[in-house]
């Protein structure tokens, strides 16, 4: 089976990333959830696009440039890929303006308000043109656009207005750009009981004649730019952190890839963008309605508990606080699971923070790919190191759009003491793990965390994931061995438990999977389940698809990217794939195969891990996967987490056979996966009533 010579057989990785926003959209619409909430969803999907035409819609874009004519695994050239792309995107952005109209008329019904600068009540103009005058009046700055003055730079995600004017005293027609201040909010709070807002752009051109005195306004526009966002690293690069800071640089000025244009833009100025934008393939949008939708964001912080989610507060973990708060002997006692975000991320900063406070830890070594502008894991290390730990942490700096932020740690960590390592130029360290040496009576005892999600306090309160504690001395040198994998390029050497990427991860899961044909083969119970982000490579694909063929019955949950086209008939008939978008973003990675027995089953072989199955996971990161064998976390993951993801029929979108998502049907018994953890916290004694439920699917238990 050859990819090019297949092109029915996988789905478009960048518009399968498409149909996941338009599913994220989707709950901009969804009546069950609140107000305020349907509109961060609109937010997050005008976010997710920007970023999407910043980062793949750039690599295309270039590759054009190139000449590259490169087939995808569905035969599509780069050309094809971005006339498809602008395409679904333009009818996406329309969805997302008629979504806009019917949120700002529900909001004006719920008292907050988007005003016009002629509903304006005389005490807000007033409270107006003081806020003006003190806050916006000095940072704005007019620049002719005539031949003596050439167009400026405009950064990425820049907001422009274009204004006609004239100029009374010679009553001639003259042109101005503006550039709205990035450091300023689209939206300005009028002062008072109510939650009136204007935009931005309205704000000035209330008082357009204060920044133009003596000219008549006949017209204005404005407009939106993206940029190529994308860093690439030069094997050849001596000093990384250098070379990421020149790249910082120089993608603010990156190449221009999308403009947004008002649809009251004069033709003149739209002719103008385009030549500046250099590039024929620039995508261009004509939106009628707001320009910038992940702006709205803004509005959501209005303080209206009535119209968000009810208020969640994460449960610190049980087991720890049944030895008073003692991390180290908890997870000595028995292996600890702590299920994200339903229990609170804390547990890992404790953790930290308890390894950099103890005078029996004698070492600490820690992976950073994401850690947030406020961390407290920062703070444990920087304290561990100061207290005279040995402390190594490896910075990952192409962690995209956080390159900034881990300079700036990476800075602070070693001005404490800390060993901060960079690991390869040529492979992203995208592992999550901890490692703190401890030194007690019978003797050095090493405690590990694995994690499927970052080290990051914010995330961590909205993205599902798992936390796995344990003192098990094998995993240990295991991870050992992987640090000193990425910190002094040492090939591991006997690994008993864990397998990495780029080494062996992929040959493991097609190994699994080749296990479960055998099975199927010889008439056992043959089952695959597994839960990623996206599923991409092609070669796991196509072992999939024989696997169906062989009887192997395969459910995956995939939130977001999925080549694999689920349902052909005679390649992938047992195959069922579904996304959950919800309230929390599912991130963890968990994977399961029976092994010979009827799922679930306490023989199935369960792994947790950081990898997604694409090609970036598998060939060009440092990864972990890690079996799980302690009897307690086996039955918590399979028979708890895995079956509630399976069984979830609110948040759910079963995809088929020809790309289409469509959301599942709720029947007779509804199953909401984020409502029962939140209803449930804590992962101990629960997965026996999971898996009585009479709801749950018999391909799922074999009932």
């Amino acid at each position: 089976m050859t990819a090019q010579t297949h092109n029915d057989i996988y789905i478009n990785r960048e518009l399968s990333w498409i149909k996941f926003n338009e599913r994220v959209l989707s709950e901009a619409e969804n009546k069950n959830h609140p107000l305020l909430e349907r509109l961060r969803f609109l937010s997050i999907s005008g976010n997710n696009l920007d970023e999407f035409f910043m980062v793949r819609v750039a690599g295309l874009i270039g590759q054009v440039k190139q000449g590259i004519e490169l087939l995808t695994a569905d035969g599509m050239t780069p050309q094809q890929q971005l006339d498809a792309i602008y395409v679904q995107t333009d009818i996406l952005i329309e969805k997302q303006q008629e979504i806009w109209r019917d949120l700002y008329a529900l909001l004006q019904v719920e008292n907050i308000r988007i005003i016009q600068p002629e509903e304006l009540s005389s005490v807000q103009k007033s409270w107006l043109r003081n806020y003006f005058l003190n806050e916006l009046f000095p940072i704005l700055t007019p620049q002719a656009l005539d031949p003596s003055h050439p167009f400026p730079f405009i950064p990425n995600l820049g907001m422009s207005m274009v204004l006609d004017f004239e100029r009374s005293s010679d009553n001639r027609v003259i042109r101005e750009l503006l550039m709205l201040p990035a450091s300023i909010n689209r939206f300005v709070r009028i002062a008072g009981n109510s939650a009136d807002y204007i935009s931005l752009d309205n704000a000035i051109l209330t008082f357009i004649d204060v920044l133009f005195p003596g000219h008549k306004l006949l017209g204005y526009g404005t407009f939106r730019i993206i940029r190529d966002s994308d860093l690439e690293v030069e094997e050849e690069a001596e000093d990384l952190v250098r070379y990421f800071k020149n790249a910082i640089k120089r993608r603010r000025k990156g190449q221009i890839v999308r403009l947004e244009l008002a649809d009251d833009l004069s033709k003149p100025v739209e002719h103008l963008l385009e030549e500046i934008s250099q590039s024929a393939s620039v995508s261009k949008s004509h939106i009628q309605g707001f320009i910038g939708i992940a702006d709205l964001a803004e509005l959501v912080n209005e303080d209206r508990a009535d119209l968000k989610f009810t208020n969640f507060t994460p449960r610190f973990p049980e087991r720890i606080r049944e030895y008073d708060g003692d991390c180290f002997a908890a997870i000595k006692a028995k292996d600890i699971l702590v299920h994200h975000p339903y229990e609170s991320f804390e547990v890992v900063v404790a953790f930290l923070e308890q390894a950099a406070a103890d005078p029996n830890v004698v070492a600490i070594k820690q992976t950073l790919y994401r850690a947030g502008r406020q961390s407290k894991i920062i703070r444990a290390l920087i304290d561990a190191a100061e207290a005279g730990k040995s402390v190594t942490a490896v910075v990952e700096l192409r962690a995209r759009f956080d390159e900034e932020q881990n300079i700036y740690w990476a800075d602070a960590l070693e001005r404490a003491g800390v060993q901060v390592v960079y690991g390869f130029i040529e492979l992203k360290t995208h592992a999550k793990v901890s490692m703190v040496v401890r030194r007690e009576e019978t003797g050095v005892t090493t405690y590990c965390h694995f994690g499927t999600g970052n080290y990051h306090p914010i995330n961590a309160l909205i993205y599902t994931d798992l936390s796995y504690f344990t003192a098990n001395p094998i995993l240990a040198n295991d991870a050992a061995q992987l640090f000193n994998y990425i910190t002094g390029y040492v090939a591991p050497k006997g690994q008993k438990l864990i397998k990495m990427s780029p080494l062996n991860i992929r040959k493991e899961i097609e190994s699994l999977i080749q296990n479960e044909m055998e099975n199927a083969k010889q008439g056992k119970p043959a089952t695959i389940w597994a839960k990623m982000n996206s599923l991409v490579d092609t070669s796991i694909i196509d072992k999939l698809y024989k696997a169906s063929q062989a009887g192997v019955q395969i459910d995956l949950v995939v939130r977001g990217i999925c080549c694999l086209r689920p349902g052909l008939k005679g390649l992938s008939d047992n195959i069922r794939v579904k996304s959950i978008i919800g309230r929390f973003l599912e991130h963890s990675r968990i994977w399961a195969f029976a092994n010979g027995e009827q799922m679930p089953h306490n023989d199935a072989k369960i792994y947790i891990s950081s990898a997604d199955w694409m090609p970036r996971n598998l060939d060009r990161r440092v990864e972990y996967m890690l079996p799980i064998d302690n009897e307690t976390v086996h039955e918590q993951i399979l028979e708890q987490v895995l079956i509630a993801n399976l069984i979830d029929n609110q948040q759910s979108w079963q995809l088929s056979s020809d790309g289409e998502y469509i959301r599942s049907k709720i029947g007779k018994k509804k199953f909401n996966l984020h409502d029962y953890f939140m209803n449930n916290p804590s992962l101990s004694g629960r997965g026996k009533a999971l898996k009585k439920r009479k709801s749950v699917p018999k391909l799922y238990l074999g009932d």
